[in-house]
């Protein structure tokens, strides 16, 4: 009987509901979401491919930036085809164990990305203020180090978060509030004390950004210091010029996940659910739609890289068409 009571506490599926308020026009809504979705999947690949190919990108700084990529793919394939699914089809039913997954991928590459957004500052700073020991810091085992200890600081701090939301007994329904299951979302059904999952959820948020942001103004302000003390403004400019790039990852990374972060825990009864989701949304979909497009634009060798593939592209065509 205990085992009977026990298990009816744990609902086999939950109903992901969307964006609550906003269901009649969820339709519309997709769209962008799938534009998005396939510009940061084909962007990217995109990026991947040329670091694998392009002799030229095999640098440390693109490293890094193959990681970002990777992390960013898993996380938005993760959340924005089930909602997609939500949205076109009505598919809204997520078993209680594929629900543990999703968070628990969404949580690790979210913090993961954070700790590779902080390896990529490092490498600036090395880049700009030691370029003579550049190469021999960043060798390619210490890179995959450091990917691999990203990796390993977000699974280990969020495997927690599956086995605290599993012990919880469920009785306030299985109707989730959102587009993908969210740990604090799922823990809310619960009519169980959640005062431990908010705590450790908060000590991973500043274990994880809090030590990843401090990582990241120490380097640009060391940055800054360099730049500044060179002599001659073009020397400060080409510099800097190198951050660029990072910076917009870091704002497009960072923004969304601030304004959630804090709207939740001071705004929570101001600001309407739709728009908490929304944003939450746009905090998985942003960067990997971005980031693409910032390295591409603002970096010569990915630059470089594209237009001669494409201008190749073209040769070959007109090559065939003249051959007719």
């Amino acid at each position: 009987m205990l085992k009977l009571n026990k298990t009816n506490l744990h609902p086999t599926s939950f109903i992901l509901n969307g964006i609550p308020g906003l269901e009649d026009i969820q339709i519309w809504i997709s769209f962008p979401f799938c534009s998005m979705y396939v510009m940061a999947m084909m962007g990217n690949c995109g990026l991947l491919y040329l670091i694998r190919y392009e002799d030229s990108l095999h640098k440390p700084m693109y490293y890094f930036l193959a990681m970002l990529s990777l992390t960013d793919l898993v996380i938005c394939s993760s959340t924005i085809p089930k909602a997609l699914c939500i949205f076109w089809f009505h598919l809204t039913k997520i078993g209680f164990d594929e629900c543990l997954v999703q968070m628990f991928f969404t949580h690790t590459f979210t913090g993961m990305e954070s700790g590779v957004l902080m390896l990529m500052a490092l490498d600036r700073y090395v880049a700009i203020c030691n370029p003579l020991r550049y190469s021999t810091i960043f060798t390619n085992p210490v890179i995959a180090k450091g990917g691999l200890v990203t990796f390993l600081r977000g699974v280990l701090l969020v495997i927690p978060f599956t086995f605290l939301t599993k012990r919880l007994p469920y009785c306030r329904g299985n109707i989730i509030y959102h587009t993908f299951c969210d740990h604090m979302s799922v823990a809310k059904l619960s009519c169980g004390n959640v005062k431990i999952n908010a705590i450790y959820g908060l000590m991973v948020a500043l274990l994880i950004g809090g030590f990843d942001i401090l990582c990241i103004t120490i380097s640009y302000t060391m940055i800054l210091r360099a730049v500044v003390s060179l002599s001659s403004a073009d020397a400060q400019q080409k510099a800097f010029s190198t951050c660029t790039a990072h910076i917009c990852a870091i704002v497009f990374s960072y923004s969304p996940a601030f304004f959630s972060f804090f709207s939740h825990r001071f705004g929570g009864h101001t600001i309407p659910p739709s728009c908490h989701i929304i944003m939450a949304n746009i905090y998985v979909l942003l960067p990997p739609t971005m980031n693409p497009i910032v390295y591409g634009v603002k970096t010569k060798q990915i630059r470089d890289c594209i237009i001669r593939i494409l201008s190749g592209s073209k040769n070959i065509k007109s090559h065939s068409i003249l051959k007719r």
